[in-house]
């Protein structure tokens, strides 16, 4: 595949998940869809990862009232997981993509999903507003990153470091276990940062050095392409 083919046809796309958890997900997708009800469709999956985002939503927003109710989220995010990651696995598996309308429902979709949990971080007793709503900007940031790849170099890439969407799931659910029995708290002279504001800050200043050098990378190589190409005319 050329480099130019991302953006000629968002089928001939290439996927690359260089993922930390890989070796256990990609055995467990596999599983999941050899044995998933001839019923179950992508676009249920999608649904159903939509609906998990809102239980987790719900699960932040209960946790004012008790630390227990972090179980109502950690269920939601592992949901999530299920529908964002089988939608697509499943689609490939019975040979059944649509890959334009896939492609562009599965990312809309998983924008709005990515706004529901950091507005539920925000809104629990667990992570400050402004520092949950900084690190969502930044995601944002890695998404259109993601998509700008995609249609100009026609690779498809969500991990970074070996990071990607599911290894921040498994990460926040490790917290909310923590956060159910254990809650500090850090005083600095801009306020009082917990637990889940020094992560979030962590993956937010790590996420936007990613974002910088990649598009720092991306634009010397993409101009490369095409002088060479303006050179051949």
């Amino acid at each position: 595949m050329s480099k130019d083919d991302g953006l000629k046809d968002i089928r001939k796309h290439k996927r690359v998940k260089d993922m930390l958890l890989g070796p256990l997900e990609r055995p467990a997708l596999q599983w999941l869809c050899e044995h998933s009800p001839a019923w179950l469709t992508p676009d249920m999956l999608t649904t159903i990862g939509l609906a998990a985002a809102a239980i987790s939503f719900l699960g932040y927003l209960l946790s004012n009232f008790h630390p227990a109710y972090l179980l109502i989220s950690s269920f939601g995010m592992l949901l999530n997981w299920y529908g964002d990651s089988m939608d697509g696995s499943l689609a490939r598996y019975r040979k059944i993509e649509r890959p334009r309308y896939g492609f562009f429902v599965d990312h809309t979709l998983d924008a709005v999903a990515q706004l529901i949990f950091f507005v539920g971080f925000a809104i629990s007793p667990y992570a400050r507003f402004d520092v949950a709503m900084s690190t969502l900007v930044v995601y944002f940031l890695m998404d259109i990153l993601v998509l700008a790849r995609t249609s100009t170099q026609g690779e498809f890439k969500i991990t970074y470091g070996k990071i990607g969407p599911t290894e921040v799931r498994v990460l926040v659910v490790l917290i909310n276990t923590v956060l159910m029995f254990w809650n500090p708290a850090l005083t600095l002279p801009l306020g009082e940062f917990r637990l889940y504001d020094v992560v979030l800050i962590i993956l937010g200043v790590s996420f936007f050095g990613v974002f910088i050098f990649e598009v720092m990378r991306l634009s010397k190589l993409l101009r490369d392409i095409d002088e060479g190409k303006l050179r051949e005319k």
